[in-house]
């Protein structure tokens, strides 16, 4: 993992100085949006809903829609002076009991990992924390805006997970209005919970979605149903043999100077019982040209070695 964020824990008068990692990552399924015909991409134009031409990226600002529908224009000048804050300091507000936060303001989740310095500091905060089955409230700044936060432990390590504003949380508009629930009832459904009562354990779940859509995709790629497009990155959709196509390329080269290629010697192996003295004949001017190749080096030695005796003598 590769921390995020940089900067300190403090309570007190105590700071521990930490690393903040990303705790979570989604595996879910992504799907691009192709045509049919061909599985080109669709490609979507930023276009002016007023004149219908294209805008450039360097014409476009951020805009504020009122209630009424009209459009406040706000200049990167107009966004600077918005407060924003660069603290690397995740300051502890209060610690509070653990089950009096709703879970549902919960929003993203982050490890925290002390720097050597701030080993044993740490350590006395995650104790302090799990002796007293409270959770730290704190305020930090992510991306140059102060978020609410809570530190909990789990398994050995402090997790800072940022929380959503009150006012983030929707309320449901709706009633239920059940009419008379019978105590029998009660009593069964009761029977039903204890029944499936038991402990929770993720790995008993799994996303059996996922693995299905990558067997899909994983039996039409074997059964040849596969767009080519210009972006694709394999020349085809079979699955090549490395060897296979290393062979082929040699075979290729040698075709090319015009030498016998490792086929062209299977297909003579085929027909050894009809022809043995033609596949003999072939085979021998290779071993002649190697002949001359040796004679060859062997002169260029020879040749040399006087220039190595003179230069020994001129050291000398």
């Amino acid at each position: 993992m590769r921390a995020i964020w940089k900067g300190a824990v403090s309570f007190g008068l105590v700071s521990v100085p930490v690393k903040l990692y990303a705790a979570t990552e989604s595996h879910d399924v992504s799907f691009r949006q192709v045509h049919a015909q061909d599985g080109g991409r669709i490609k979507y134009q930023r276009v002016c809903s007023i004149d219908g031409e294209e805008v450039p990226y360097a014409d476009i600002a951020k805009g504020y829609e009122t209630e009424d529908g009209e459009m406040v224009i706000l200049s990167d000048d107009d966004m600077a002076e918005l407060p924003s804050t660069s603290s690397r300091e995740i300051a502890v507000e209060k610690f509070v009991p653990s089950d009096q936060i709703d879970p549902m303001l919960f929003e993203k989740s982050y490890y925290l990992e002390p720097e050597k310095t701030g080993a044993k500091p740490y350590a006395l905060l995650r104790q302090a924390l799990k002796d007293a089955d409270r959770m730290a409230v704190v305020t930090v700044a992510l991306r140059q805006r102060t978020s609410v936060a809570v530190l909990r432990v789990r398994d050995d390590v402090i997790v800072l997970q940022t929380m959503m504003w009150p006012d983030e949380i929707r309320q449901p508009d709706f009633t239920v209005e059940p009419g008379e629930i019978k105590e029998a009832e009660v009593t069964m459904a009761t029977m039903l919970v204890e029944t499936l009562a038991g402990d929770f354990d993720a790995s008993e779940f799994e996303d059996d979605y996922a693995g299905a859509v990558e067997a899909l995709v994983k039996a039409k790629i074997e059964g040849g149903e596969i767009k080519r497009t210009p972006t694709s990155t394999k020349s085809s959709g079979e699955v090549v043999d490395l060897l296979a196509a290393l062979q082929r390329s040699v075979d290729a080269a040698k075709a090319a100077r015009g030498e016998s290629t490792d086929s062209d010697s299977d297909e003579a192996d085929d027909g050894a019982d009809e022809q043995p003295a033609a596949k003999k004949t072939a085979k021998a001017p290779a071993k002649k040209s190697a002949t001359k190749k040796s004679a060859a080096t062997k002169k260029t030695t020879a040749t040399k070695a006087p220039a190595k005796k003179a230069a020994a003598k001129k050291a000398s």
